[in-house]
């Protein structure tokens, strides 16, 4: 009887880095990965950082080289979108009537653009940022508009802001809160980001949302905001959230909330699958149940784990949550996790004014995030801080005369 082989379902950087894995831990059966587009699995964060300013040629964005697959025999099936799991029979099916029976299975679909459906939201010029083309169409615009506006004031619309000012493109962004990055960062940091993007004369205009996109013949001209005021523009990109591809893992009756509900294995509801990226809502040693983050750190690292399970191993997944950004001459790390309600403080190490700075969010004393702008070489003992769980002296982690380590270390 043939070997039935291990599936991976979605076609990015989580499942390239599963099927590599796999292989790298040994698992040597057939092995399909299946994603919907056309390209073979790439890394999106260029997509809104180098190659978009033009600094990356496109290929910098792909996992593997065109070869990789076939060297490691991994069958790789392109644009080809799986509309079905059978978890009695274990068989995945294609929306072409094919049908590929799995032994275990590792669903990594990733999310999509959270859309407006405002009125002229359908007009031409108004973007999305997700995938390649995505990307090559916002590149294309910024090279021929004058006036661009950005709605939304998350990652991906600063990023993108700061592709068009280095184009010389004049941008306003729209944020309905009332500053950009609020909820990942808290207002005192979000607000250096705010000044950021100012003094590089993006005009910002937050706490008020969208009502509708003006269209002249079938493009958009600009925008009338819900005060009534109204903004021109050549073209438009929303960056206003992403939701993750949750439909194939609720049809097929995993356990679902924000996303696929998981152990610390990464293991699902069912046996037989196996999560990973920004869908995984896991069980976090440190941090706790119900943890899901879209950041390209997981759908790097969770996959190792993922494919352990998958062959019967017992390892964890424990990395802290990352993120990164370049904005301008600004570079920054995170690590760590912040909500609205899980800090009472934030202590500043080095000189915040001119944007060399250390940030520290504490909860009754212990450091639950650290973010490091444009200072580098601290990810350890940032790491070290909060996966102590220990209360730190505030004013030796403000002065920066004191090593860090020192601090991490005890």
């Amino acid at each position: 009887m043939t070997e039935q082989p291990f599936v991976i379902v979605g076609g990015g950087l989580a499942g390239a880095k599963g099927a590599e894995a796999l292989r790298d831990q040994g698992y040597d059966g057939p092995l399909v990965l299946i994603g919907d587009e056309p390209d073979r699995p790439y890394e999106r964060p260029p997509l809104s950082k180098g190659y978009l300013l033009g600094n990356d040629e496109r290929d910098s964005a792909f996992v593997h080289d065109a070869g990789w697959y076939a060297e490691h025999d991994v069958d790789l099936r392109l644009g080809a979108t799986v509309v079905e799991i059978d978890t009695r029979t274990r068989t995945v099916v294609l929306d072409d009537g094919g049908t590929v029976r799995y032994a275990k299975l590792l669903l990594a679909t990733g999310s999509s653009p959270r859309r407006l459906s405002i009125p002229g939201a359908d007009a031409a010029g108004v973007h999305y940022l997700r995938r390649l083309p995505d990307s090559d169409a916002i590149k294309s615009t910024l090279a021929s508009v004058r006036r661009l506006l950005v709605v939304g004031g998350g990652w991906i619309g600063l990023e993108v802001t700061a592709a068009a000012r280095a184009a010389g493109v004049e941008v306003t962004i729209v944020e309905a809160q009332e500053l950009p990055l609020l909820g990942p960062l808290g207002p005192e940091l979000a607000r250096v980001f705010a000044d950021l993007h100012v003094e590089h004369g993006v005009t910002l205009r937050t706490g008020v949302g969208i009502e509708r996109f003006t269209v002249d013949g079938d493009r958009v001209s600009g925008a009338v905001l819900a005060d009534g005021s109204h903004i021109e523009a050549d073209a438009v990109v929303v960056g206003v959230g992403a939701a993750p591809n949750l439909q194939l893992a609720a049809a097929a009756g995993l356990r679902v909330h924000s996303g696929v509900v998981t152990d610390a294995r990464l293991q699902s509801s069912d046996p037989d699958i196996v999560v990973a990226g920004d869908i995984a809502e896991a069980d976090h040693p440190l941090l706790g149940p119900g943890i899901r983050v879209e950041h390209w750190a997981n759908a790097l690292n969770q996959p190792a784990v993922a494919a352990s399970t998958m062959l019967g191993g017992d390892a964890v997944y424990d990395e802290l949550p990352y993120f990164y950004t370049d904005q301008y001459d600004l570079g920054m790390e995170f690590h760590g996790l912040v909500t609205p309600d899980n800090y009472d403080d934030v202590v500043y190490r080095g000189d915040v004014a001119a944007r060399e700075f250390i940030a520290f969010w504490l909860r009754e004393g212990k450091v639950v995030a650290g973010m490091n702008v444009n200072v580098w070489d601290v990810d350890g003992p940032i790491k070290a801080l909060i996966r102590s769980g220990e209360r730190v002296d505030v004013a030796r982690l403000a002065d920066t005369g004191v090593p860090l380590e020192e601090i991490a270390g005890g």
